[in-house]
């Protein structure tokens, strides 16, 4: 049966967006010191947010072994350029690249699109030097700046958090920022040990990613 070309890619993307909108929500919003990777996740051991490299996080909503595959090709990606080439030579872009390639040519030549929309940031030396990428279904790649959202109802939120967000915010003020914006966008409250969180914290050293516990979590809603 023939399918008009246009029809197969609107149908492949009304699927695949389906998917990634029943994920909960993570966030990605930078702070005065790094960038905070924040979202709901009610498994303690299968994790929405990872540490790529030295620099580089990666959160995700949709699927979670389509997800977690890109994580580990990304890990596997910069291992090896950073052992043949140089550990400053492996940036957040280049891994975003390849991950906007790869989700293409999945959209377009596979029988079923993955499910995933990602998030790859990289903490610089300075705020000014922080960046974010969002990496869509499709392999669409976007720049994003300060802040962003990936799953549910993320328009909505990314409007809540354009309210709440300030340049140059403690962490402590950004986590219970974004906590409340995705509550607010979920309509429920959230216990502190379904919340899943890590920085990119610019002073920690060379390994700059760094998990969040419950307590912390907890403390900084609660203030």
């Amino acid at each position: 049966m023939y399918v008009p070309p246009e029809q197969l890619v609107k149908d492949r993307a009304e699927f695949a967006m389906k998917g990634i909108g029943r994920g909960r929500p993570i966030a990605a919003v930078q702070y005065d010191n790094g960038v905070l990777l924040f979202g709901e996740n009610p498994s303690s051991t299968l994790h929405k947010i990872g540490e790529i490299y030295d620099r580089i996080a990666f959160a995700a909503v949709g699927r979670f072994n389509e997800f977690e595959s890109l994580r580990v090709a990304g890990v596997r990606y910069a291992d090896v350029k950073g052992y043949n080439y140089g550990r400053t030579d492996v940036t957040a872009r280049g891994l975003a690249n390849g991950y906007a390639q790869t989700l293409g040519q999945i959209f377009i030549h596979e029988v079923k699109p993955y499910e995933v929309a990602v998030v790859i940031a990289e903490v610089g030396d300075s705020p000014a030097d922080d960046v974010m990428y969002r990496v869509q279904f499709d392999g669409t790649l976007i720049d994003v700046q300060h802040f962003t959202a990936l799953g549910g109802s993320e328009e909505t939120l990314l409007e809540i958090l354009a309210e709440s967000f300030e340049e140059g915010a403690p962490l402590a003020d950004v986590l219970a920022r974004t906590a409340a914006a995705i509550t607010t966008n979920d309509e429920s409250e959230i216990a502190p040990e379904r919340w899943e969180a890590a920085v990119l914290d610019r002073s920690l050293g060379r390994r700059r990613f760094r998990r969040l516990d419950t307590e912390e979590i907890a403390a900084a809603i609660d203030a």
